[in-house]
């Protein structure tokens, strides 16, 4: 699981919460002073652990003051992270992976960069809510390092083929054939019945949370355990067999925006934001083009000028080397403007490479086709589509190695 770590900028709903409680202890106090939550692997969670873990969540929201009931099952969803990141920092001691404070330093600085604040004063905020930071930087030491270790261990195994690549290219481009749903997302990871039921309650808090104001961006951003998370849950424009089945289904019998959920699914619960809804776009292809002309009607002329292309980046050169060859370029048009014979030569032609020879006013000419663009709007490069593939799998890969972690290891509830 790619978690994202948590943090909290003081909001007024949160310092309600919290302004009646005294200063964090530290971690040998909590343990004295309030006992053992948990034990995962001989290694404790206090009390005070789970309690800090569950005021960062709190804080993280911009709603009304949650009720007991609301405290209570978002109690059970820190602990249930702290377990989960035990589990991480056991297996990554295994491989001697060291994360650096000046990582862990780092890490702070940027996350509390998007609330405009430095990671100092980020840590004074916390401290004056009754968290200890140290919860937040250890979270933070568990992400980078589970994250390092999956990617050590996976990343170098991981081959996403070519005809991956356009296999998802072309489902991308029958996607917009179809009703488009802009949606944002949750996702709380809890491959286990037990901790799912657990999850579910959660999820009820957070979308009552919601529900009274807080905001679905942050909220994503400090307790989603999707990629997604990075970007406030924001999930683009999706169809509907984009999504898993139960929450495609959701998402078509909505009948307007709004917050869907909770949504179980076999290895966690969803709350989703629905923004928007788009009818299918008439699709179109745009090319970039480059026209190489013999002015001089020559057949042969233009054959020994195409025999020294190799590429689009040759066209101007060549010719540039005769008089009677001239070059231009044909940017961003719709294939349909060059009318049924041109679209005809442009479509029959492989990227790189120059159509058929047709007559040009007194002269001779072809077009090599330098982009093509499919879809009516723009769909991801390749090599974003092999990074955004590759992600996924490791993601994949990553939630399993955590389930199997959890099930090979020893978790005793006190």
């Amino acid at each position: 699981m790619l978690r994202h770590a948590l943090f909290a900028t003081v909001l007024l709903a949160g310092s309600q919460l919290v302004s009646a409680q005294p200063a964090p202890e530290t971690p040998t106090e909590s343990l004295s002073l309030e006992g053992v939550a948990a034990i995962v692997n001989d290694s404790p969670i206090s009390y005070s652990d789970v309690r800090q873990r569950a005021r960062l969540l709190l804080l993280s929201f911009g709603g009304g003051q949650p009720t007991p009931e609301q405290i209570q099952q978002i109690t059970g969803q820190a602990l249930e992270q702290l377990i989960d990141e035990k589990l991480q920092l056991n297996r990554v001691a295994e491989f001697e992976v060291v994360v650096a404070p000046e990582e862990i330093n780092d890490a702070v600085d940027n996350m509390a960069s998007q609330s405009g604040l430095t990671g100092d004063v980020l840590r004074q905020q916390l401290i004056e809510a009754g968290v200890n930071p140290v919860s937040l930087e250890e979270q933070m030491r568990a992400d980078i390092a589970w994250n390092r270790l999956m990617n050590g261990l996976y990343g170098s195994r991981i081959r996403i083929s070519d005809s991956q690549i356009a296999d998802q290219l072309e489902r991308l481009r029958s996607s917009l054939q179809k009703p488009q749903f802009r949606v944002s997302e949750i996702f709380l990871f809890a491959p286990e019945p037990e901790t799912r039921a657990q999850a579910l309650t959660a999820a009820e808090t957070i979308l009552a949370q919601l529900n009274q104001g807080a905001d679905f961006r942050v909220a994503a951003q400090r307790i989603s355990s999707a990629p997604t998370a990075a970007t406030g849950g924001d999930m683009g424009w999706v169809g509907i067999d984009d999504l898993p089945e139960a929450v495609g289904a959701a998402v078509s019998a909505a009948e307007k925006p709004g917050f869907i959920g909770p949504i179980e699914v076999e290895n966690g619960i969803y709350i989703l934001s629905l923004v928007n809804k788009r009818e299918p776009s008439q699709l179109t292809t745009k090319v970039d083009l480059k026209r190489l002309v013999a002015t001089d009607g020559n057949e042969a002329t233009l054959r020994e000028a195409m025999a020294r292309i190799s590429s689009c980046e040759d066209v101007n050169s060549v010719a540039n080397s005769r008089s009677t060859l001239r070059a231009s370029d044909i940017e961003d048009i719709n294939v349909d403007e060059l009318g049924p014979e041109g679209r005809a030569l442009v479509d029959a032609t492989e990227l790189g490479k120059a159509t058929d020879v047709f007559a040009a006013g007194s002269g001779l000419a072809v077009m090599y086709v330098c982009r093509r663009q499919e879809g009516a709007e723009a769909l991801p490069s390749r090599e974003d589509l092999r990074n955004t593939l590759k992600s996924r799998e490791i993601s994949m890969i990553s939630d399993r190695e955590l389930r199997n972690t959890r099930r090979e290891s020893t978790v005793i509830y006190r």
